[in-house]
């Protein structure tokens, strides 16, 4: 794991969230760029024995979504497209590079590759920004 100590690293690699309890892993965070990996299992796959869509997106908009955090506000998926280019099985890795980091909106783009190198999804997501919850009240 490349962690680099990060603050949200501790949150969203935590037993009981969302994403450790469906494989995912981020591995990376640091201002523009965030990286994380699917440990794909057995509830990660579809009747056909390929990487269900739901479990890719979910990668993606998991590690998206701690690209544009890693500036240190806090953020909600707003929109999201992905395009599934072609069937996946094992792990699957994640790198998410903004398009736009900003204090309202942010838009973030995805790549998803297998173990091979090979890109099996891109996506594209949009985010709510939001100062961190701390800091809210």
């Amino acid at each position: 794991m490349e962690e680099n100590g990060h603050p949200l690293l501790g949150i969203v690699n935590k037993p009981g969230q969302f994403s450790y309890e469906n494989g995912i892993e981020v591995t990376c965070i640091e201002p523009g760029l965030a990286r994380g990996v699917l440990r794909a299992g057995p509830g990660s796959v579809n009747p056909h024995g390929m990487i269900h869509g739901g479990a890719i997106a979910a990668l993606a908009d998991t590690v998206g979504g701690c690209c544009a955090c890693s500036t240190g506000l806090s953020c909600v998926t707003a929109n999201s497209t992905m395009e599934f280019l072609r069937p996946a099985q094992g792990d699957l890795f994640c790198e998410a590079t903004p398009k736009k980091l900003g204090s309202k909106l942010s838009v973030v783009q995805t790549v998803i590759t297998d173990t091979r190198g090979k890109t099996v999804a891109t996506g594209t997501f949009t985010f709510f920004m939001a100062k961190p919850e701390r800091e809210s009240h």
